[in-house]
């Protein structure tokens, strides 16, 4: 683990640091962030790190913030959690879904201390959470993927079979379906949020089994870089991944989480911050699609954009009906729309994913 502080401060400040109990000093606000990869250059992490580095700049003088990356999920979490709230942090952000009962476990001491959790569903008095709508970005990717698929075969590098994850892939192939209804997509699954070995593996696998575009749910570049390698094409996740893969990166589904962080940080300073359940997607700007590749024809831009705007104002949603599971079972009836519960709680693949869920 590492962990590197960033104090910012004026140059006519510098002769003062030692006067911690000025007035200046007593209104900074320090926060933590706890990270589940490295930084690295694109992906999960490096998007939580640019809503970090936001914050510098937005509220310079005004805020301190300490990250750490590569934290495990589990005990690991729990003690650096425990340690950035003794420090005194005032506004703790857990950026992965394994931090969730750590976090809670940690707020419940520090009854004093804000924490905001990424992508779970427990809370607390003084520990709220924070979500994007995953399934708009995917939705739109898998009507990319199916206009430009030549196999109707799309590969999906998979974490873990946690909800979020699942119905990205549901609302993946739903799109891709849309563009093509006999498209199908496999799964693999690596166990890891970032091990990029077991990514290129998993989508060089995926592409012997005839897979033409590689999506994937992991942290690191490496599927977008085993698809050029092997000539066929990739959608990058979290970040715009063109870089690493020019002639097979399609687009990307990206998150944009400065808004929110910057959001929270203005009401703690303002004693306004309450613990809630936040919900964002395109609406809210956190979900853009982005890094679209030369290949890709102006009509499928069109489409994409289309769309995009339809749920945008609330026209359309990914997980509308009719909507069958797997086995055939209707999930959404014809007129209505998945309430944001069930999308939640997704545990089941809908048509056109081969395979079965890992059993718990």
């Amino acid at each position: 683990m590492k962990s590197l502080r960033i104090v910012p401060a004026l140059a006519a400040l510098a002769a003062a640091t030692a006067l911690a109990a000025t007035p200046a000093a007593a209104q900074e606000l320090k926060i933590g962030f706890v990270y589940v990869s490295p930084i690295g250059s694109a992906g999960w992490t490096y998007q939580h790190e640019l809503g970090r580095q936001h914050l510098e700049k937005t509220f310079a003088g005004k805020v301190k913030t300490t990250y750490v990356e590569s934290v495990p999920e589990g005990a690991d979490a729990e003690r650096v959690i425990r340690r950035l709230a003794q420090e005194g942090n005032k506004l703790v952000f857990t950026t992965s879904f394994g931090y969730m009962d750590p976090t809670v476990k940690v707020a419940r001491a520090f009854p004093n201390t804000m924490f905001e959790h990424a992508t779970g569903y427990k809370t607390e008095k003084n520990s709220g959470t924070y979500i994007i709508r995953f399934e708009e970005g995917r939705y739109l990717a898998g009507l990319v993927a199916g206009r430009m698929s030549k196999t109707g075969t799309a590969g999906y590098v998979a974490a873990f079979p946690i909800p979020e994850v699942i119905r990205g892939i549901n609302a993946f192939i739903i799109g891709m379906r849309e563009a093509n209804p006999k498209a199908k997509v496999r799964v693999v699954w690596v166990s890891s949020w970032y091990d990029p070995g077991k990514e290129r593996e998993a989508a060089e696998a995926l592409i012997a089994q005839g897979a033409d575009v590689i999506m994937q749910h992991t942290d690191s570049t490496a599927p977008v870089q085993a698809a050029e390698a092997k000539g066929v094409y990739a959608i990058g996740y979290h970040s715009d991944m063109s870089k690493f893969g020019p002639k097979a990166h399609l687009v990307a589904s990206t998150h944009n989480w400065t808004g929110y962080y910057q959001a929270v940080v203005d009401r703690a300073m303002k004693n306004q911050w309450k613990a809630e359940a936040f919900v964002g997607g395109i609406k809210e700007g956190m979900v853009v699609m982005a890094g679209w590749g030369a290949m890709v024809p102006a009509d499928v831009k069109k489409l994409v954009a289309e769309k995009e705007q339809a749920i945008k104002t609330g026209k359309f949603a990914p997980f509308q009906g009719p909507l069958k599971s797997q086995d055939g079972k209707e999930v959404v009836a014809a007129g209505k729309v998945m309430p944001d519960n069930d999308i939640a709680n997704m545990s089941y693949y809908v048509e056109g994913v081969e395979g079965q869920l890992p059993k718990k």
